[in-house]
């Protein structure tokens, strides 16, 4: 693999590439196809309920921007420091660069071997108040300190108080040197500094880029549904950082083809000391629907259902950790000291979807989550990593012949 560092915007595909076919007719739809013209899930046909938004992806979420920064470089033998590197950084701002209000948030811990800086705060508050980043679990740090850099160039204001930045990981020690502190504070700035709206590049990119799932190259997906509402229409989008899941496990579409895909699978077939399904997933769930912080955390518990639709039952060496925020009510939830005398009318008001019409945004949830999960599988390459660790790319045509044995 040859060296490269990218900063892509969410448009941007570093690190993808590989089949394509006669696709013409549909190449410039973003919900199924790249930009490359290389299809995702839903352009191979793979069928998925739900309506998606127009580019599938979290930021269909009006305001949602997400940036990558992307280190690959050497091969060959681990040499703790100085390679080989194959990890990045991905950042997520829910109301883009130029928007700091907070959002109503919560999250869920279907099992709790990770990390996600910053909970005890949205816990308490029910708000998130920094961009979201995800990185390798090594680099947590790196992650938490260049939010912060980037909140006081381009936050003063809010940097005057205390930050807790959001902050997420997954492992990637088979294909990176994950010890070797290749992922600096600045990398997250500058990934900070890439996010954009529009398609976002999934597989081999950001903190993606040294990831596996099902015993594939996985990394990073996203997917998107629209849920109508009386005369509104609201979106929910996904986004995961995919590192989970036993080749067996792997369902797509309902098929359970994991089983039929069991070759090539050097995660397990070789002396890599780690159990199959251990890994982890770090999923972000985003939606412009008026929701109250607790509405927020019943849409991050409904995110391991969209998990298991792919199969995996969760690996106890497995850090599943989700988020869920909502981009309406901007303006209340801030927990900024305060200011002047007390007012007399000196209330946040929210606007709330009613509980018991929830149940279509958790649908979405699920639907999104599936799909975003497949799509990381599809956009992602072979790579090798350190000391030759081969991570295989999901075999698409294998795949298609699958599926078309079990229509429907």
């Amino acid at each position: 693999m040859t060296g490269t560092t990218g900063t892509t915007g969410a448009a941007g595909n570093t690190g993808t590439g590989g089949t394509s076919g006669p696709h013409d007719r549909a190449a410039h739809d973003s919900r199924s196809f790249a930009a490359s013209g290389r299809p995702r899930a839903r352009g191979l046909g793979i069928p998925f309920t739900g309506t998606p938004g127009p580019c599938n992806a979290v930021t269909d979420v009006p305001g949602v921007e997400v940036g990558y920064v992307t280190l690959v470089h050497g091969s060959g033998a681990l040499a703790v420091g100085e390679g080989p590197v194959r990890t990045g950084v991905t950042a997520i701002h829910p109301r883009g660069r130029a928007d700091g209000r907070p959002v109503a948030a919560g999250v869920h811990a279907l099992n709790g071997n990770g990390e996600m800086t910053g909970l005890s705060w949205l816990e308490e508050t029910g708000s998130l108040g920094t961009p979201v980043t995800i990185t390798n679990t090594h680099a947590i740090g790196a992650a938490h300190r260049g939010t912060i850099d980037w909140i006081v160039r381009e936050r003063p204001e809010q940097a005057r108080a205390w930050l807790l930045p959001v902050a997420a990981e997954t492992w990637d020690g088979y294909l990176n040197d994950i010890n070797g502190d290749h992922v600096r504070p600045a990398h997250t700035v500058a990934a900070l500094d890439a996010a954009r709206p529009g398609p976002v590049a999934e597989g081999c990119v950001g903190g993606g880029t040294g990831m596996n799932c099902y015993g594939f190259k996985g990394g990073s997906g996203t997917a998107s549904r629209q849920v109508g509402y009386g005369r509104d229409t609201f979106t929910v989008g996904a986004f995961v950082q995919a590192n989970f899941g036993a080749r067996r496990e792997l369902v797509v579409a309902g098929v359970p083809v994991g089983r039929e895909l069991a070759d090539d699978n050097p995660m397990e077939t070789t002396d890599w000391f780690a159990p199959p399904g251990a890994g982890s997933v770090i999923v972000v769930v985003a939606t412009d629907a008026p929701l109250l912080p607790g509405q927020c955390k019943a849409l991050a518990r409904r995110v391991p259902l969209g998990l298991a639709r792919t199969g995996t039952s969760g690996s106890h060496f497995s850090g599943d950790i989700f988020l869920a925020f909502s981009t309406a009510n901007a303006g209340a939830l801030a927990s900024s000291f305060p200011e002047g005398e007390l007012g007399d009318d000196e209330f946040d008001t929210l606007r709330f979807v009613p509980w018991g019409r929830m149940d279509p945004f958790y649908e979405a949830v699920v639907e999104s989550v599936e799909e975003a999960v497949v799509n990381a599988l599809v956009a992602a390459d072979t790579t090798v990593g350190r000391d030759g660790h081969r991570s295989p790319a999901l075999p698409i045509d294998r795949l298609r012949a699958l599926l078309s044995e079990c229509p429907g």
